[in-house]
């Protein structure tokens, strides 16, 4: 609320028809004490039909803080930004749909479009945050999208905690030639960003799957092919983070909606296995069921169990040998390529030792998701 329609360096949203201007004026002449109602009749449908359809709305009240007026603070002073907020309040609080109040994407753009981290930004974010909270009666979330990493959140936000509800988190992991379809590095940034962080949180991005199809407008998205949608997808699931994806095919540039890139198929297996083999709010992350051992960068596995440890999901990235500190009575393998079950070989070399089916695409180890029931 709103997106100008070009994102550096090269992202142009050559698809877009009307104009996303939402104040009286235009660009060059604003008029922040004016609302452009046309806009805001657009705005109204969408959130009604989200309403109907019961999809949830992450409402971004102050979009990408290198777009004007956001990086213009001496244009668009605090006045004009309460009053901005508050007519996004007064319109939408009221919907079913809405799901959060976001206050700015990568908040580290506060207060010039400069992206990177200062103590500023958290400075505004807990303020914002603190206002939407006294102003919006209806209870919504308020979330913070990142851009930098680090510091914890759990030290930016000290001084008043309770101000944001959730860190919608952003890290892409490996993206290189190399090593882009390994996504590696994803669960070491997100225990490190989120340490000592007690309210919630969710994976909420880790890059954009490219399509070959399409001119490469952000070189980010060169090597972000569906090994790397599938591999991040689980090495976020595996930290226990709810997860939300981007696809270069509904990045605005593109909008080639009529067709699902191959990774989407790999998420729908993902949520089938969170939905109906292993309940995803029954688990936790459990490195302690992980004997040490030594693997190559991006190697390591992760595990998840219920509370009496019952129920454990270890999940191999780039397959190979793991060791647990359990004992399992019943062991499967679970393919997130396909969606299948194997049966474990029983062929382990020692008690609590696994080694995952052998197997490559493009060159690359599979990844597999080892099931096990335990006494």
């Amino acid at each position: 609320m709103p997106v100008s329609p070009f994102h550096p360096p090269d992202g142009y949203n050559t698809w877009q028809t009307c104009r996303t201007w939402p104040w009286g004026g235009s660009e060059q002449a604003p008029r922040f004490d004016r609302f452009d109602l046309h806009y805001f009749r657009t705005v109204d449908r969408v959130m009604r039909e989200c309403e109907r359809l019961g999809i949830g709305v992450e409402l971004i009240m102050e979009a990408w803080g290198f777009e004007f007026p956001w990086n213009s603070r001496n244009i668009f002073v605090a006045e004009w930004e309460e009053l901005w907020l508050r007519h996004l309040i007064a319109r939408y609080d009221a919907f079913t749909c809405l799901a959060m109040w976001t206050p700015m994407n990568e908040y580290e753009y506060y207060p010039n479009g400069d992206w990177h981290y200062a103590p500023v930004a958290d400075r505004w974010a807990m303020r914002i945050g603190r206002w939407i909270k006294r102003l919006a009666g209806h209870g919504h979330i308020v979330a913070i999208h990142n851009g930098p990493r680090e510091p914890p959140f759990a030290e930016r936000f000290v001084a008043d905690p309770g101000a944001i509800d959730a860190i919608l988190f952003q890290e892409w992991g490996t993206r290189e030639a190399g090593d882009g379809w390994l996504a590696a590095g994803i669960e070491e940034t997100i225990d490190a960003a989120l340490e000592g962080w007690n309210s919630s949180a969710l994976f909420a991005e880790w890059g954009y799957e490219r399509n070959p199809d399409f001119d490469l407008l952000l070189p980010h998205h060169e090597f972000c092919d569906a090994e790397h949608t599938r591999r991040g997808a689980w090495r976020g699931a595996f930290r226990g983070l709810g997860i939300i994806h981007g696809f270069e095919n509904s990045w605005g540039p593109w909008q080639r909606l009529d067709e699902d890139q191959p990774g989407m198929a790999y998420l729908l297996h993902l949520r089938r296995f969170f939905t109906e083999i292993v309940p995803f709010d029954r688990v936790r992350p459990a490195p302690d069921v992980l004997r040490d051992g030594e693997y190559p960068p991006g190697h390591r596995p992760s595990a998840l169990a219920t509370e009496n440890r019952g129920r454990v999901a270890v999940y191999l990235p780039a397959g190979g040998a793991v060791r647990l500190s359990i004992d399992a009575t019943l062991a499967h393998w679970f393919d997130p390529r396909t969606g299948g079950v194997l049966p474990t070989t029983g062929d382990e070399q020692e008690p609590g030792q696994f080694t995952a089916p052998p197997g490559s695409e493009n060159g690359h180890p599979w990844d597999w998701v080892l099931l096990l029931s335990c006494t």
